[in-house]
């Protein structure tokens, strides 16, 4: 079966480069599924879940916002934050989760502080869900 290269980068540095079958990922736009031989784009990336698929199963990352560039043959993500399933530390990201929902009690909403809680909290609740798959 035909497969893209995929690399997932971040400013820390490379978190995956392999070969999947297909691509799905949330842009600003909508949900994406890409496929070998996809029409090249570039579109910004929401804060969600990135789903590889290959050879019958489904690899996860979270990715916190950036953009995705695909060629026939390639897919680039480069993501502000991004973390493999099984390497996100569940205790920091609820801790994490928790600390954004304090902010959000006690900040106004036209606050950027507020601004800022709800975008750590949406990244939280991101990071939990894809650790649990």
């Amino acid at each position: 079966m035909k497969t893209l290269n995929v690399s997932v980068v971040t400013p820390d540095g490379p978190v995956l480069e392999d070969a999947y079958e297909m691509v799905s990922c949330r842009a600003e736009s909508g949900e994406l599924g890409i496929l070998p031989n996809h029409i090249p784009l570039v579109a910004p990336l929401t804060i969600s879940a990135v789903r590889l698929k290959k050879e019958g199963h489904t690899d996860f990352i979270a990715v916190s916002g950036g953009f995705v560039e695909v060629r026939p043959d390639q897919v680039t993500i480069l993501a502000q934050a991004a973390e493999q399933s099984e390497e996100i530390d569940v205790d920091r990201a609820k801790q994490a989760q928790e600390r954004a929902e304090e902010r959000l009690k006690v900040a106004k909403a036209e606050d950027l502080d507020f601004k800022r809680a709800q975008v750590a909290l949406e990244r939280a609740r991101n990071r939990i869900e894809v650790s649990g798959k």
